[in-house]
């Protein structure tokens, strides 16, 4: 057979005495070992159901988180609404103290009366400076349309496009007008007629 007899004839008697040869044919390969072409498809559809249960699980507590801080927010700004202007409430309880006891004085003389008055207004100015609410009184000031309304144009010596009188004082909250100042805007003065 080859080059070699004795080898021939070692390998004829290993197949003669039934010692196994060794083969690597698919027919040959158990199941289960790795790198089988057809894995047991129960075991992966069984992962792949419990990783979907796994992530479904963790969105629906994602989800509840999400709204109970949802609520949570909604709940502060319904609250900051309802309450908002508990402090300032607070504040105006010393001017109502104050008018009370002005009015409550038996026979109190116009000087009484005036200085009960002036208590209230102080203790009002009071509320106002923590509120941050201050006047806008623009007398002699140029004419804003965004923080001044304009009642009536008056000729008058100062510049044309100032307020020569304020009606009624305007407040601001903070950088937010709560009403406007109501005035009058100067225009220059007309001349004679003159003749041409």
């Amino acid at each position: 057979m080859g080059e070699n007899p004795d080898h021939n004839s070692q390998v004829s008697g290993e197949f003669e005495a039934g010692v196994p040869v060794p083969t690597d044919t698919p027919a040959s390969r158990p199941a289960d070992r790795p790198g089988d072409p057809a894995p047991d498809l129960a075991t992966l559809l069984k992962q792949a159901e419990d990783e979907a249960s796994r992530l479904k699980d963790a969105w629906l507590r994602a989800m509840a988180e999400t709204d109970n801080v949802r609520k949570l927010a909604q709940n502060d700004v319904a609250k900051a609404h309802r309450y908002a202007i508990e402090r300032f409430a607070q504040e105006l309880l010393a001017v109502k103290d104050a008018l009370e006891q002005t009015l409550a004085a038996p026979a109190a003389s116009i000087e009484a009366l005036r200085d009960g008055v002036l208590l209230t207004l102080k203790n009002l100015n009071a509320a106002f400076d923590k509120a941050q609410i201050t006047a806008i009184d623009p007398l002699h000031e140029k004419y804003d349309p965004h923080r001044h309304q304009a009642m009536t144009m008056v000729e008058s010596d100062q510049p044309g496009g100032t307020v020569a009188q304020v009606f009624q004082k305007g407040y601001m909250l903070g950088d937010r007008i709560l009403r406007p100042a109501l005035v009058s805007v100067a225009k220059p003065r007309e001349r004679g007629g003159e003749a041409g």
